[in-house]
């Protein structure tokens, strides 16, 4: 690819969550208006977890959450995940308390980025796993990624691919296939990429990391991994 798109990608890329992160900052919204569907929308949509990456708030997800609100999806945010700094497993814990406190169950998890490895980790769960139908995951390292390797903070060195979360999420084969990973060809954070072994695989022509959460083709295979009856060959 060349390097002149790599670089446009990721400066967009960073632009983008950069917005993101000041509106999240400044504009306090109360997630309390996506839980009634919109008016007019369909009836008897699944409830939807939103689940989002490291240092971003259920804010970051605002694109999506809107998208599966007009669609009459009620939408659903674990609010004490705050900027989601905490270990994968203590991240699930919280999110396992709150399908249990608000009793939904045939859920299905839209996650970005480390929400994904949460969104995983949930449907191991004893208490969590049969409230959850499936986990839509975008730009998910499922894999980890190498560059954490470099870095001494123990929230980003998590994402290693030997983190013994990682390898034991990796091993688990049983729940990929209600798993559908959502990923482009140009990831500046995970070099890998987002394939998943016996998930439903869908690789766009979307580039960068956090900016492809508002992209309408991403929305659209989230739309579609939603509606799925059988999972599509991986």
């Amino acid at each position: 690819m060349d390097l002149l798109k790599r670089g446009r990608a990721w400066v967009l890329d960073y632009a983008y969550v950069g917005f993101w992160q000041v509106q999240g900052f400044l504009v306090r919204m109360d997630p309390a208006q996506y839980l009634t569907p919109a008016p007019d929308a369909p009836e008897g949509k699944a409830p939807v977890l939103l689940i989002p990456g490291i240092y971003e708030t259920w804010q970051f997800m605002r694109p999506v959450a809107d998208h599966l609100h007009r669609a009459g999806h009620p939408v659903h945010v674990v609010q004490k995940l705050g900027y989601n700094r905490g270990t994968v497993e203590a991240m699930a814990q919280l999110a396992a308390g709150y399908l249990e406190e608000h009793d939904l169950t045939d859920v299905v998890v839209v996650a970005h980025s480390k929400g994904g490895l949460i969104g995983k980790f949930l449907m191991t769960m004893s208490s969590a796993g049969p409230r959850i139908n499936r986990l839509v995951a975008v730009n998910t390292p499922f894999s980890g990624s190498v560059y954490a390797n470099f870095f001494l903070l123990p929230s980003i060195r998590a994402f290693s691919p030997h983190d013994p979360t990682l390898r034991r999420l990796r091993a688990d084969l049983e729940s990929n296939q209600r798993i559908t990973s959502i990923f482009g060809r140009f990831d500046p954070h995970i070099p890998g990429g987002s394939f998943l072994q016996g998930a439903r695989n869908v690789q766009l022509e979307t580039m960068g990391h956090f900016r492809p959460i508002a992209d309408n083709r991403v929305l659209q295979e989230i739309d579609r991994a939603i509606t799925a009856g059988d999972r599509d060959p991986a």
